[in-house]
């Protein structure tokens, strides 16, 4: 396309000085090889995220939370994940606020059954207490995300999941990172306290 039809402030914002498109995406494209199992991938674009989810931590470094949360999602406890950080809710942090954080959805079932078969809890057992879950999640967290280049800290459980009625999820599925932190916003704020 040229640009926006009578709309050149919609143009500038949507196409470069070089007529290139800003989707918003943030990639790379794979460099070519002539050797191994990768020299058909050359030049292949990898998406890596959305440049609006970027997460600057106060020491000045970018997070791009989607590697967190796909590693973390590997887990059968992790229902719904959304990785915070201090910008990703308001404009001031205080010292110990460089830690990244997590909004988590448990999946209760999942986390009961991995008690009982850990003999954590009574064969019995029919719920688990906020604190057995928490520390289940961390130990979740460790295990899936070591490798990532971040690591989280504080976590915040919530027993809702994400919904498209509840205006959580987009129609397509994806959940609405910033209405996720408007909603848990003094809990958020609670986390680095």
């Amino acid at each position: 396309m040229k640009g926006y039809y009578k709309n050149p402030l919609a143009t500038r914002q949507a196409l470069d000085k070089d007529g290139w498109l800003n989707t918003g995406d943030i990639g790379w494209i794979a460099p070519h090889h002539s050797v191994g199992r990768s020299r058909r991938c050359g030049g292949v674009i990898v998406f890596e995220g959305r440049a609006k989810d970027t997460i600057v931590l106060s020491s000045g470094e970018n997070v791009e939370p989607l590697e967190i949360e796909e590693a973390a999602l590997r887990s059968t406890l992790i229902q719904q994940i959304v990785v915070i950080g201090q910008a990703s809710w308001t404009p001031s942090f205080h010292e110990d606020q460089r830690r990244l954080g997590a909004i988590i959805v448990p999946n209760k079932d999942e986390a009961l059954l991995a008690a009982k078969e850990a003999s954590v809890v009574d064969a019995d057992a029919v719920d688990l207490s906020k604190e057995q879950i928490s520390s289940m999640l961390y130990e979740e967290l460790r295990k899936w995300t070591s490798d990532c280049s971040f690591q989280i800290g504080p976590i915040l459980v919530v027993d809702e999941p994400f919904t498209i009625e509840s205006g959580l999820l987009t129609p397509t599925m994806k959940i609405r990172r910033d209405q996720v932190v408007a909603q848990y916003k003094e809990e958020i704020a609670n986390l680095y306290k």
